[in-house]
């Protein structure tokens, strides 16, 4: 169910005419959000999760994750919103994450993590309406936090019943912040060919590895 929705959220964006709303366009609005929503009933339901807690803070990232997903699709300029929906969401990650691992105990995978996010930041920076300086920097921090304490979780448990879901979650993130890369490069530096597909693509990947971490190793 979540590859289908998906992908009709992929086709349509792909097919939709610009600034039209057609047939594209509402198979795109429709299935977005449900894909989102397909997401999130699978964290829910996880046989064996590997924490209540984890899962908690997981679906409370996904439920954020949704909010985003809305406000990005309005045929209004809701950007800031969503800006703020998905910065909550990667909290909830982050606090999920911080279930079985300290914060930056393992401190290289978040040094590299915040390095990249402030590289993207200064190359995009004289870009940037000045109105947006404060909401990015404080995003783009979060989201490289985000990133940053996956490695540190799944170095912690890299050779423990935990690996598996570590690894997941890792690989979640950092798609997570490959496919905001892209959006901030397309939205703010230069046009990039099929970007919405893009974006789409590793957005959802990521959320399926994110979802995927939840289940335990039994």
């Amino acid at each position: 169910m979540v590859v289908v929705l998906a992908m009709g959220a992929i086709v349509g964006v792909a097919f939709a005419s610009g600034g039209e709303i057609d047939g594209w366009r509402w198979l795109h609005w429709i299935c977005k959000p449900l894909a989102t929503v397909a997401i999130l009933w699978q964290v829910w339901h996880a046989h064996w999760p590997v924490s209540a807690r984890y899962r908690r803070w997981m679906a409370a990232g996904m439920v954020f994750s949704l909010a985003g997903d809305v406000f990005l699709m309005l045929p209004q300029d809701a950007f800031v919103p969503g800006l703020v929906s998905f910065l909550l969401a990667h909290l909830c990650f982050i606090l999920a994450f911080l279930d079985d691992s300290g914060f930056a105990e393992r401190p290289w995978g978040m040094l590299a993590c915040v390095a990249y996010g402030l590289f993207n930041l200064w190359a995009l920076w004289p870009s940037l309406p000045p109105a947006l300086h404060v909401p990015v920097v404080v995003y783009v921090l979060v989201l490289a936090a985000m990133g940053g304490q996956s490695v540190v979780r799944q170095r912690r448990h890299a050779d423990d019943a935990l690996a598996a879901s570590a690894q997941w979650s890792m690989a979640g993130a950092l798609i997570f912040m490959l496919s905001d890369t892209l959006l901030a490069w397309d939205r703010f530096r230069f046009v990039i060919p099929l970007s919405g597909v893009w974006v789409l693509v590793t957005y959802y990947t990521a959320l399926w590895c994110l979802a995927r971490s939840v289940r335990g190793s039994r």
